[in-house]
């Protein structure tokens, strides 16, 4: 079982604060509004530095994220890479699957479900003729991509399948996923 930080904490959420969030949202939606920032360098081959920058929301800049986190990206040796970092498909399979957790986690804590433990395997299928440009009919990307959550603690079957099921509903990285988001691209000047 996960060490509680105060007493009105479930699965690690402090719920009083949740629910004080939800209210403050309720009655100043523009606190909802949240941008995130990177930036990225290529470092040479298949491998890229990004950088977290400050973020905003809930009306204030979060200037101390600003350069505080930092993360590579690398192809593996049989992609002509160094093999340095995770591969860009695998980084987007760990943000799929952190968000489908960090949300089943809350959603199930906002229900006072507690939860003793979430393990995920994640299996992406890729098929690099699209890549290569090989074939016009097969995707650049994942052609599917399978998640197997187990939820273990005092629940029944019914209630495990409602903490994945809510996760899914309400990550913003499933939903981003599987129905896609719009993207502008620019050139910097």
């Amino acid at each position: 079982m996960k060490e509680q930080s105060c007493s009105d904490a479930v699965n690690g959420v402090e719920v009083g604060k949740l629910k004080e969030t939800i209210q403050a949202i309720r009655e100043t939606p523009s606190l909802a509004d949240f941008k995130f920032r990177i930036t990225n360098e290529w470092q040479g081959a298949g491998l890229n530095k990004t950088t977290v920058r400050a973020s905003s929301g809930a009306g204030q800049v979060f200037q101390e994220r600003d350069g505080k986190f930092t993360m590579e990206a690398d192809e593996p040796k049989i992609l002509l890479s160094g093999d340095k970092a995770a591969n860009p498909v695998e980084h987007l399979l760990h943000a799929l699957v952190s968000c489908v957790t960090t949300s089943a986690v809350y959603h199930a804590a906002a229900r006072g479900i507690q939860v003793d433990a979430v393990e995920s395997s994640l299996e992406g299928d890729l098929d690099l003729h699209g890549f290569l440009g090989l074939d016009p009919n097969v995707p650049k990307g994942f052609k599917s991509i399978t998640m197997i959550v187990r939820v273990t603690g005092n629940l029944s079957e019914e209630q495990k399948l409602e903490v994945v099921q809510r996760g899914c509903e309400f990550s913003p990285v499933y939903n981003m996923v599987s129905k896609g988001v719009p993207i502008t691209v620019e050139l910097s000047k």
